[in-house]
């Protein structure tokens, strides 16, 4: 299958995760084309000052790509700084949340893994 960009869908949600500020994603494929062993696979847009907030992942694993920009990441406890080329997984139980510190937009890859 091939999903070109202009017909992928884009939304942009508030306070995600209660986060901060706005989060774009772009979402390449469904949980249904992924035969429900996904949740969530979208490129990730996060503003400077903006954040995905602290939240859990139960029976499920998400991993983050880093593309573009600078961000903190508390994965769990453990606080890191990330950027291009870096990644981040979190799952089992572990919780996780991602705010960009950088002067440019932080975009990542997302995602969700769901466990059976």
């Amino acid at each position: 299958m091939i999903r070109f960009g202009k017909d992928m869908v884009r939304q942009v949600r508030e306070r995600v995760r209660d986060g901060k500020g706005e989060v774009e994603m772009i979402h390449a494929f469904t949980k249904e084309e992924l035969n429900g062993k996904a949740r969530l696979c979208a490129l990730t847009r996060i503003p400077p000052g903006a954040s995905i907030g602290y939240h859990p992942h139960e029976g499920e694993a998400e991993i983050y790509y880093i593309l573009h920009g600078q961000g903190r990441v508390n994965d769990n406890g453990n606080i890191q700084v990330v950027g291009p080329g870096d990644a981040v997984l979190t799952g089992g139980g572990a919780s996780h949340s991602i705010e960009n510190i950088g002067e440019e937009p932080l975009e990542f890859f997302a995602v969700i893994l769901l466990y059976d």
